[in-house]
């Protein structure tokens, strides 16, 4: 059982193996996105910092556009599902970020949430059929696939890089700081 910190994050254990520990710091980055977020209304997700048009709704959708980008659509090579499937990707490449502002922080909430859960399924139906090593059946332009591992350590940045963002944005929506 992990250690779960003042933030109800889990603290990723300290002395497992290369699994254990990549999806602790998986986790970890999810639980502060959840963190970061918690508690805010539309107004809180919606707000804005200088001339950056990100939100902590932005965040929220994005990510789990993400989730389901990495561990549904690249890994397991499976379709795009809704709500990703009916956008218009070429009127609005950035259309998870700008369209969350119309959503609601319950819609928001759920929608990040079910693709989590869906990337926890992912990931250890992965490891079941195999190890970090194993490629993901999707390929990128040049043929190459990006192994289970490095997906999961890329999820781990793209988190990483984007609590950054919600720490900042959340100090300007209520002063709230922290790691």
């Amino acid at each position: 059982m992990s250690k779960v910190d003042e933030f109800g994050r889990p603290e990723p254990p300290p002395a497992v193996g290369e699994i254990e520990t990549l999806i602790g710091y998986l986790e970890y980055q999810r639980a502060t996105l959840e963190w970061k977020t918690r508690g805010l209304g539309h107004e809180g997700l919606s707000q804005k910092v200088a001339r950056s048009s990100m939100t902590l709704g932005g965040i929220l959708k994005h990510m789990a556009w993400v989730e389901d980008h990495w561990f549904s659509f690249f890994l397991h090579d499976r379709p795009r599902s809704e709500p990703w499937l009916s956008v218009d990707w070429a009127a609005d490449q950035n259309w998870e970020w700008n369209s969350a502002a119309n959503d609601s922080p319950d819609e928001l909430r759920s929608l990040w949430t079910q693709f989590v859960e869906a990337s926890r399924a992912a990931v250890t139906e992965a490891l079941s059929s195999g190890g970090l090593d194993q490629l993901a059946r999707r390929r990128w332009d040049s043929g190459e696939a990006p192994s289970l591992r490095w997906i999961i350590i890329h999820m781990i940045e793209e988190y990483a890089r984007h609590n950054g963002h919600a720490d900042l944005l959340r100090e300007a929506v209520d002063g709230q700081v922290g790691e």
